[in-house]
């Protein structure tokens, strides 16, 4: 069974970071694409991030270039987003996602995704 956890929410401060990991079960990311995803309440989905199947290629929402990173490590079927200087319109719950794909592609619509997580909540809050 094909299976994505994230784990790494939680609750910080403005200015505070977290780390996510996105990790794969049933199937190796090897050949897979993630997206980071994001979806506060009342808010549409925004794609906020993604990685292509060998860390070649990565894309980010404006709102969060420079602060954030994607990053995998395939050796550990685990996909990463460190985030940094959070801000209170980071909180979401937070989704990663995968889409079996060619070496150079990265989309951050989720329209074109196979695979979900469950989410996990992060809370930007002085």
């Amino acid at each position: 069974q094909l299976q994505l956890v994230e784990s790494g929410g939680g609750s910080v401060q403005p200015g505070g970071s977290l780390r996510l990991s996105c990790a794969a079960s049933g199937f190796t990311l090897d050949y897979y694409a993630i997206g980071w995803f994001r979806q506060a309440p009342g808010k549409e989905r925004e794609g906020v991030s993604c990685i292509s199947r060998s860390s070649v290629r990565t894309v980010y929402a404006d709102s969060v270039k420079g602060r954030f990173t994607i990053s995998r490590d395939n050796a550990k079927n685990t996909v990463y987003l460190q985030m940094n200087n959070l801000k209170p319109e980071d909180t979401a719950v937070y989704y990663c996602a995968a889409v079996r794909s060619a070496n150079y592609y990265c989309s951050r619509d989720g329209q074109n995704y196979d695979y979900w997580g469950q989410g996990t909540q992060v809370t930007v809050s002085s």
